[in-house]
């Protein structure tokens, strides 16, 4: 089982464009929870469940990023900020006068998460925009009191979610509050012309609130704080000293602040590509924004959810996928329906997500990935081999068996070894349309060599995170595509002459592979590729600046066995070269 809790610090990712000026990143140590419902004990459904639904609802989501005529392109629960609309608070009070979401079916969305195979529901219980979307005592701006509808969903969820079976609990957004006087990013004034701090906000509004979400719903399994940008240490410890007075089983986010959390966040939208230690989760959105925006239609397909779950819980972390419900309550169809079919394949399968260890080849394998379960091994084949014949490099386990599943049974699979890589037999067609799984049993815990072997049918990526650098740097970079849909890389940059990125593989079929590198820039670039001890290739080629993958050449490997290849910048703007992975697909 994972460790038990690991508090996280992401510092030196600099935040582009959101609340830079806050120091957000400084403290985004993100994590969500694996628990199995009330009863659990304090992480266990955190630990095992590995998926969850997260929620963005608001005021926000009845405008559906359109104000007036005009479309913003972004997150939709930033749509007041000066960044999206700038919309005046005064003004973003009236929606509350409109908010009438007769839509809003707590039983279909808690049946909905237990369809997908969540294990708990998180909900925002108050954003950024300081609207509770519960009855709050503390603040009436809330949806009680200030709206027709004047109903506590919170209640109808929480109960919906304990008939169901699962957890339950909530988003509450500790720093920024850009409507209440004194919160980050809010009035400076309050409504009698007074100055106001910060503590006014605190003590007024957000500890009271906190009091509120820990004590009138029942248990809860967490409390998903956000954003503490540079909130002082002693006001997160005092709210999570209120989390564990009235919530003593329910974990704390990392984003809390100060390392004050119980897990580790990624950062929005990132699913890892190597194994993350400790108690972790990634947290993600089923399109590009998290609240809804009447025109984002990017859906992700249910192949595409299963690949994000199992790879998150490949590298030993928890998936929480978030749905941005209409401004009258009703969910998407689309996203509820790609949702199901992923819950379908999960039911069929529960033992490759639930109550598993990460991949102890510690990266996903060209055609899927790995999870296991004490002396099993269960391989998530996302791509079939056309020549039937499925290659796992490095275990070194010897195998008592192995079978493909579908469903409960299993058809008994021929496998064989050659040069440290193990060949499983398998049918020309695969038996599941959306992840086949295949099922091994070890003698033993599994062993592994996790050095990248190149497939010797499908196409090997192996990333920049993955290599020995030198004469260059190795770093996280995070940008934006759209205003809050994040995109990252862990990429070689800031070039030298002599630099180079190192990369290990292991070769199964001797003989030619075309080569690739994704990589950006700006200008014409030239890169070359050497195999130490072996031939060197080299090409030019226009830079992208969205990591575009280029073709460098033929390469050649003379016999089975490991290489050592490098990456280089030969020629071009070294400053704004940045190399993100190599590929190689064998020359067929």
């Amino acid at each position: 089982m994972k460790s038990k809790v690991i508090v996280a610090i992401m510092g030196a990712l600099l935040l582009q464009g959101i609340a830079a000026e806050q120091g957000m990143n400084e403290m985004w140590g993100e994590s969500t929870v694996k628990l199995r419902a009330e009863n659990a004990e304090r992480g266990q459904l955190f630990n095992d469940g590995n998926y969850a639904m997260f929620i963005h609802w608001g005021l926000y989501s009845q405008l559906g990023n359109q104000v007036g005529d005009k479309t913003y392109y972004g997150i939709g629960e930033w749509i007041m900020n000066p960044r999206m609309a700038g919309i005046p608070v005064a003004e973003y009070r009236k929606l509350a006068g409109t908010f009438n979401p007769q839509q809003f079916d707590a039983k279909f969305i808690a049946k909905l998460a237990k369809d997908a195979g969540m294990k708990y529901i998180i909900i925002t219980s108050k954003h950024h925009d300081g609207f509770a979307m519960y009855d709050s005592k503390a603040c009436d701006f809330n949806i009680t009191k200030t709206t027709p509808w004047a109903k506590d969903p919170m209640h109808e969820l929480a109960a919906a979610c304990r008939a169901e079976g699962l957890g339950f609990g909530f988003y509450y957004s500790h720093n920024q509050d850009w409507t209440f006087p004194g919160g980050n990013g809010g009035p400076k004034v309050d409504a009698d012309g007074k100055s106001a701090t910060f503590d006014d906000y605190f003590v007024k509004k957000c500890l009271p609130q906190v009091e509120e979400i820990t004590s009138n719903y029942g248990p809860i399994e967490l409390v998903w704080f956000d954003t503490p940008g540079k909130m002082p240490k002693e006001y997160v410890q005092q709210l999570v000293d209120v989390v564990r007075k009235n919530q003593p089983n329910a974990l704390v986010s990392g984003r809390a602040g100060h390392g004050l959390g119980d897990y580790q966040s990624l950062g929005d939208m990132e699913v890892p590509h190597k194994n993350v230690k400790g108690m972790w989760e990634a947290v993600d959105t089923t399109n590009d924004s998290w609240a809804y925006a009447w025109y984002d239609e990017y859906w992700k397909t249910p192949k595409e959810i299963l690949r994000r779950l199992i790879a998150c819980v490949g590298r030993g972390g928890t998936y929480m996928l978030n749905i941005g419900p209409r401004g009258d309550g009703s969910v998407p169809e689309r996203a509820a329906r790609a949702l199901r079919e992923s819950g379908e394949w999960i039911r069929s399968y529960p033992q490759v997500v639930y109550a598993t260890e990460a991949s102890p080849w510690e990266h996903a394998l060209p055609w899927g990935d790995v999870t296991v379960k004490g002396n099993k091994l269960y391989l998530s084949v996302f791509d079939w081999p056309a020549s039937g014949k499925l290659h796992l490099p490095g275990l070194k386990t010897p195998i008592t068996s192995a079978k493909l599943l579908k469903g409960n049974e299993g058809e008994t699979v021929k496998f064989s070894s050659a040069n440290g890589w193990t060949i499983f037999e398998l049918p020309p067609v695969a038996p599941e349309k959306l992840v086949s799984v295949l099922e091994v049993d070890l003698a033993g815990a599994p062993e592994v060599d996790p050095t990248f072997g190149l497939d010797p049918e499908m196409e090997t990526e192996v990333l920049a995170e993955f290599s020995t650098v030198e004469g260059a740097d190795l770093s996280h970079k995070r940008w934006m595509e759209k205003f809050g849909e994040w995109k990252a890389v862990m990429h070689a940059h800031n070039w030298t002459a002599d630099g180079k990125a190192m990369f290990e593989i292991n070769v199964l079929k001797p003989g030619d592979y075309n080569v690739s590198l994704t990589y950006a820039g700006e200008g014409r670039l030239v890169w070359g590729v050497d195999v130490v001890g072996g031939e060197h290739i080299q090409n030019q080629q226009n830079s992208s600046h969205n990591y575009q993958k280029f073709p460098i050449g033929w390469m050649n490997f003379p016999k089975p066995g490991k290489y050592k290849v490098t990456v280089s910048c030969l020629e071009g703007d070294f400053k704004t070269s940045s190399l993100k992975g190599i590929h190689f697909m064998s020359v067929q």
